[in-house]
């Protein structure tokens, strides 16, 4: 065994007491994951769906509900809670130690190119952005929402978009080969039945029933900018990922939001989690992390334009951002701050950036997106890598503790589940993260919605504010409400 990030000992998942044992059945089926979920997910407290997006050609969409026999776990504050119940209850521990005891069986894991045929038994939940920061001792603000929840993920319906395959994956016991059986005669029977006409979802019918409401208005947004630059020439930071948060009232049902979103985005890394009274839709254009066969990999993207109207418009605004001095330079700084993260974790020589500068185009938004790579060293674990990676250097800027500390005294409240990761972490040592961004939070008859981005010595004060706007549209459209 090798040190973690954090000096003590570890072994790399899976380890020696392994206590779960994996098996799937292929159900050779193809069905909808949106009809999945309506069919069988949608009365569950507890329940995930993470979405490779509306017809998706590759990929993977995982679906399922918290175990009703194994515990699942959230984090609010200091305080650890299990979740096994329609109530949480308060216990003892930390979150990360809990997440080493469910270990699985030995089991060959797929290359990092390939990872169809990887158990995506586990956790699947998400980090906020302030159980980040309180573990590198940040002061945070006090979240509504909890900082971090891990649903147990011991019986997951899969569908490989690539092969257009469904595949059972449960721990094999007797609850867990009831639950198949169950689960496999109730989509046989959906896939015989006529595919449902697909239609769009009204915005009328998702109900948004008040005001736009910004934490900081757009002058006091102006004025934030103005003292990050104060900062950067102060030599506090050279980078920092200045954001702000958008509440709106509403009656919505939540999936119908998502169902909305989904059509709206056709995002890579989606997702609709649902934790008792809290619901995240995500519609995520950002991988954080994907860990399989021994190697972390970062795809951050920071630089952003609008789609353009017309062909011409469009491709004039992809090139504006392939060319940008401003949004090139950010793009640069949080790679080399990611390379440096992950070389916390990473064998001597394994961190690599393989791709750089490039633009990916989405429904909404041109992104500038570079990936860093790095081959992990012996006896360490996904949590190691997180443990050194997050929050993401996307969202904080740079240095990142120096950065931190400047936006906490900045936006004066808490991002929440925005800005965090989410996803799941496989028993058997690999992980899938996405960046919390194009998320939508509800609860209790409110929506939030985060939205920011990076401000350096060159940034345009207005055109910062514009492309804050911009991300949160998309969003606030979805709930049916527009903004300023």
């Amino acid at each position: 065994m090798s040190p973690g990030a954090d000096g003590r000992e570890s072994e790399p998942l899976p380890a020696r007491d392994a206590t779960a044992f994996p098996r799937r059945e292929r159900l050779g089926l193809r069905i909808d994951p949106e009809r999945v979920f309506e069919l069988l997910l949608a009365g569950e407290r507890h329940a995930f769906w993470l979405d490779a997006g509306i017809r998706a050609e590759t990929g993977r969409s995982l679906l399922g509900a918290a175990s009703p026999v194994r515990p699942s776990y959230l984090m609010h504050g200091d305080q650890l809670w299990t979740l096994r119940g329609a109530t949480p209850v308060p216990c003892d521990g930390e979150l990360t130690d809990v997440l080493r005891r469910w270990r699985l069986a030995t089991v060959p894991s797929a290359p990092e190119d390939d990872p169809a045929d990887t158990s995506p038994l586990g956790w699947v939940g998400w980090f906020g952005y302030e159980f980040g920061a309180r573990r590198l001792g940040i002061e945070a603000e006090a979240s509504a929402y909890p900082d971090a929840v891990m649903l147990a993920a011991d019986r997951v319906i899969a569908i490989d978009h690539h092969t257009n395959e469904t595949s059972l994956w449960f721990v094999d016991d007797a609850d867990g080969r009831e639950w198949a059986a169950n689960t496999s005669a109730a989509l046989r029977a959906a896939a015989d039945e006529p595919t449902p006409h697909v239609v769009g979802v009204d915005a009328g019918a998702r109900r948004g029933t008040g005001p736009v409401r910004w934490r900081h208005s757009d002058g006091e947004y102006l004025s934030m900018i103005a003292a990050c630059q104060d900062s950067i020439r102060a030599g506090d930071a050279y980078l920092l990922c200045l954001t702000n948060t958008a509440t709106v009232a509403t009656s919505a049902e939540p999936l119908e939001v998502y169902r909305a979103l989904r059509r709206a985005s056709r995002a890579r890394h989606g997702a609709y989690l649902r934790a008792g009274d809290v619901t995240v839709l995500s519609a995520s254009p950002e991988l954080f992390l994907n860990i399989a066969g021994g190697v972390a990999v970062t795809r951050p993207v920071k630089g952003t334009r609008p789609r353009g109207a017309l062909p011409a418009d469009d491709a004039r605004l992809r090139a504006q951002l392939a060319e940008d001095e401003k949004e090139r330079a950010e793009n640069l700084m949080i790679v080399d701050l990611m390379r440096n993260d992950l070389g916390r974790v990473a064998r001597v020589g394994g961190v690599s950036v393989t791709e750089l500068l490039t633009v990916e185009t989405h429904a909404h938004v041109h992104q500038l997106v570079s990936t860093v790579r790095a081959e992990l060293a012996d006896g360490l674990d996904v949590l190691d890598v997180l443990g050194a990676s997050f929050p993401a250097g996307s969202m904080t800027g740079a240095p990142k503790l120096s950065a931190m500390s400047v936006l906490h005294e900045l936006e004066r409240g808490p991002r929440g589940v925005y800005s965090g990761c989410l996803g799941r972490l496989g028993l058997d040592g690999t992980a899938e993260l996405a960046m919390v961004i194009r998320t939508i939070v509800m609860c209790d008859g409110e929506a939030t919605i985060g939205s920011g981005g990076g401000i350096t010595a060159l940034s345009v004060p207005d055109q910062e504010l514009a492309e804050v706007k911009l991300k949160a549209a998309a969003l606030l459209h979805a709930l049916g409400v527009t903004s300023d």
